[in-house]
């Protein structure tokens, strides 16, 4: 496994691979669990090279706290992938990433980014295209590899690829889930006893709340949950929301031919948890 700092050197290792090599690029943030490492394993199955960049991109923090708190385990992330098989690790400074223009690029994601997380995090989306954009320039794949946990960044990235006119297959990979259920996140790992043993909880009521689904009352649904996070002291439901798959409005009129998820985001204490699920 060959790590690079800079884009030249990269870029100079991606030009001497045969012309017929598969590329997959996996981005992340560094400070990686098994969810991170699953997808790592599928880009694996499916291209001749894994590229893992790991990078902390400060153009994605609405709130500068989260930046500076954010975990860094570089050493532990690197044995990891070289252990997964992975070819090439890119992580870059900020510097070498922005060039001193520290900023996120504007987009137009005809209001994919208005919905759940975005009405949240304020300009979230834009730093989290400007890096990935930058990412797909910089390595050039044939595939880019995103877990569905964060299932509106991947359908906003999809957007931004189709609008730039960016040659990239995204690849989503389904959620990687602790034996209990719960969605696998670095942020777990800040969660103490009481809210650990709740968090599990999350997934049970979108499971639950699916079954409800069948019967096609969404109010019901939504009630359900609400009700049902109420219910356990340590969690504090911050929004459920129905949509479908492409626009990720909220629904009102069920459609048969349409394709539907169930959107969560959880605080236990100051820990803020996202997951979703497939309805139909």
């Amino acid at each position: 496994m060959e790590v690079f700092k800079t884009i030249k050197s990269l870029q100079q290792s991606l030009k001497g691979l045969s012309q017929n090599k598969t590329v997959g690029l996996v981005p992340t943030m560094g400070a990686l669990h098994e969810g991170h490492l699953s997808i790592i394993d599928r880009a694996k199955m499916e291209n001749d090279i894994v590229i893992a960049s790991i990078f902390v991109n400060p153009t994605q923090f609405d709130k500068k706290e989260d930046l500076v708190n954010y975990p860094s385990t570089l050493e532990s992330d690197l044995k990891a992938l070289e252990k997964r098989g992975c070819d090439f690790v890119f992580t870059p400074t900020t510097e070498e990433i922005y060039q001193g223009d520290t900023v996120a690029e504007s987009f137009d994601f005809k209001g994919l980014d208005k919905e759940m997380e975005g009405k949240f995090r304020t300009g979230h989306f834009d730093g989290v295209a400007t890096i990935v954009k930058k990412l797909f320039m910089i390595t050039s794949p044939n595939k880019a590899y995103f877990g569905e946990k964060d299932f509106q960044q991947l359908q906003i990235i999809k957007h931004m690829v189709k609008s730039e006119g960016i040659n990239i297959d995204i690849v989503p990979v389904e959620i990687f889930r602790e034996l209990d259920g719960l969605a696998m996140s670095s942020r777990n790992t800040r969660l103490n006893e009481a809210q650990r043993k709740a968090a599990p909880e999350i997934y049970q009521t979108l499971l639950k709340g699916k079954k409800l689904f069948q019967q096609g009352d969404l109010e019901k649904v939504k009630s359900f949950v609400k009700n049902e996070l109420i219910q356990n002291k340590e969690l504090s439901l911050e929004y459920f929301e129905i949509t479908d798959n492409e626009s990720l409005k909220p629904v009102k009129i069920l459609d048969p031919s349409t394709s539907y998820r169930a959107f969560i985001a959880v605080f236990a204490g100051d820990v803020r948890l996202i997951d979703n699920i497939a309805l139909n």
